[in-house]
């Protein structure tokens, strides 16, 4: 019993250092493509101390790695802990809840303590991906050090069909229109200056063409972004594309979901970088959401042949 609580409260701390050294890193790859490196931790502990200006030392840096590290081994011990009580299994899904309430805490906390809106200062996407970062980070520690043996990835999409075809199709639907993009960039002489003015938006709070940024970790932040955005969107549709073969007229809810993910794409892009919709036009966006659906619309058609047996029957029959 010793033993085990006491690998209970070794696990904890390491994964707390785990989800710490993610968030550091990446906040690093933020800052440096901001050509600011350390802004981060120097801004943070700024704010604790009441400093104004934000000044980089390296009395601000050691200050806000204790700090960092000392808070996020506290919460991988409490984890660590919690989870044994209520015998439950460390997973991913339990690192993005994790990365949320971490987010909370620190949006609802930091100007209590501080005075300041770190959030805002920071830039809340900023926050939020560093945040599900760490968060899934320090599960996965836990997940892969605990009794529960660890379950690869691939074991699970070989497994559950569905997930399979969520994630391949999203794959497929990023990829194409990441392509559509690079070829309209480079039409214009501007390669990957899509994906980096939106990383440029999304992470440097960008408002003109002026500050835009177009460099490796704005285009790779961007990146995650995207392959994210179209790996869920994947999961719908192949839970559609798998329900529809027993009630073919869900097709039309397909068609419904492609048709609102064209309005929120031009609304999104409206909404956060309103300022690209001159370079970027609406067609090229509507072109490239067309091509990605096909294409993820093609793969999902090939992988259900019942689902062309049925729509060729009786599109409209809810009794197959």
């Amino acid at each position: 019993m010793r033993t085990r609580f006491r690998g209970t409260f070794d696990r904890g701390a390491a994964a707390g250092i785990v989800g710490a050294t993610a968030l550091a890193f990446w906040f690093l790859i933020v800052d440096g493509s901001r050509g600011d490196p350390f802004r981060t931790p120097a801004f943070i502990a700024g704010a604790l101390l009441g400093l104004e200006p934000v000044s980089t030392t390296l009395w601000h840096l050691v200050l806000y790695t204790v700090i960092h590290y000392t808070v996020f081994i506290l919460v991988g011990l409490a984890i660590s802990v919690l989870l044994t009580k209520i015998y439950t299994a460390p997973s991913l899904f339990l690192g993005l809840a994790l990365g949320f309430a971490l987010f909370d805490v620190v949006l609802y906390t930091s100007f209590t303590v501080t005075g300041v809106d770190v959030v805002r200062e920071l830039g809340w996407p900023a926050v939020l991906a560093g945040n599900l970062i760490a968060g899934m980070s320090l599960m996965g520690f836990l997940h892969m050090t605990g009794a529960t043996p660890p379950v690869a990835w691939w074991a699970i999409l070989g497994k559950n069909k569905m997930v399979r075809e969520g994630v391949t199709s999203g794959f497929i639907g990023a990829g194409v229109i990441a392509v559509w993009f690079l070829i309209f960039d480079m039409a214009r002489g501007q390669p990957f200056f899509t994906p980096g003015a939106l990383g440029s938006a999304l992470f440097l709070g960008s408002a003109d063409l002026a500050s835009v940024n177009v460099s490796a970790a704005t285009v790779m932040g961007y990146s995650l972004v995207h392959i994210g955005a179209f790996v869920a969107t994947g999961f719908v549709a192949a839970a559609l594309a798998a329900y529809a073969e027993d009630t073919p007229p869900l097709i039309l809810a397909a068609v419904l979901l492609f048709l609102c993910y064209e309005a929120f794409s031009v609304g999104l892009m409206s909404l956060v970088a309103e300022f690209l919709l001159d370079p970027v036009t609406w067609w090229a966006i509507a072109v490239g959401n067309v091509w990605a659906t096909v294409a993820m619309g093609f793969y999902l058609w090939r992988r259900h042949p019942r689902l062309r047996q049925v729509l060729a029957e009786n599109p409209f029959d809810q009794t197959n």
